[in-house]
């Protein structure tokens, strides 16, 4: 069977685990060179050993996804093997804490926008400069079906979140002509590590408040990420597609 994504290069940020894992997975299934970064070697290092495990290929470069140049440098990285860069998924992000806004910590704040706006923008800004220069390629952006409701204790969080999608929509605009599309997905909660330690019955009541009566497991959100990178999705572009068992229907 011909695997969609072979002889293409994918570049994932927060690769070392949860969303960004299982998405390197997907696309390194598809047959992706996959580079994932992110600040922790250890972390990425598990990534690419499961990928190769499971047949694919894949690298890592450690990055601080707030800093400009370390940055570029991951983006480049990712084009060393073919000169070019066909798939991106800017997943690196921060959620914070519960926090009321009349309490809330502006140095959470301030880490909140580095990391979940600069870093995207940044990510966008390199990876746009290869994609437009062959004309081609897909970006998907993780934002949060918080970015596109109201979740109280976390306006911050939340409005990062709506930056992500307002800088997807204009940015795939902007690159339309080129034959790129940027696309972003908004998950609801997910089952991670940092639900995995709530109690039993937290994770219960959590996955009722969704109408599908669960939360999501990280391969489903990984399932769509790898649609909207594929030839299956080439005439969708500028979207915020929610993927969270209704949690965000009106």
């Amino acid at each position: 069977m011909t695997q969609q994504f072979a002889g293409k290069s994918a570049f994932v940020t927060g690769g070392g685990s949860g969303i960004g894992r299982a998405s390197a997975l997907a696309l390194a299934a598809e047959g992706a060179l996959v580079t994932v970064t992110g600040r922790t070697a250890q972390t990425l290092e598990e990534t690419v050993r499961l990928i190769e495990a499971a047949g694919g290929s894949a690298r890592y470069v450690v990055a601080d996804m707030t800093d400009d140049a370390q940055i570029e440098h991951a983006v480049q990285a990712a084009t060393a093997v073919t000169g070019r860069l066909d798939i991106a998924l800017n997943n690196a992000g921060y959620d914070g804490e519960y926090q009321l806004t009349k309490d809330y910590s502006t140095e959470m704040l301030d880490h909140m926008i580095a990391l979940n706006i600069r870093g995207m923008f940044l990510s966008m800004k390199y990876e746009l400069r290869h994609m437009t220069a062959q004309n081609s390629g897909a970006i998907v952006n993780m934002s949060s079906g918080a970015g596109l409701i109201g979740v109280p204790g976390f306006s911050g969080y939340t409005a990062t979140k709506a930056a992500e999608i307002a800088m997807t929509k204009s940015s795939a605009l902007e690159v339309a002509p080129h034959g790129i599309r940027i696309n972003a997905v908004c998950p609801g909660l997910v089952d991670t590590s940092m639900i995995a330690a709530l109690d039993e019955d937290v994770r219960e009541s959590i996955g009722a408040a969704h109408p599908l009566g669960r939360i999501a497991q990280a391969s489903e959100i990984a399932d769509v990420v790898a649609f909207l990178a594929s030839d299956k999705s080439s005439f969708v572009t500028g979207i915020a597609l929610p993927v969270d068992g209704g949690y965000s229907v009106p």
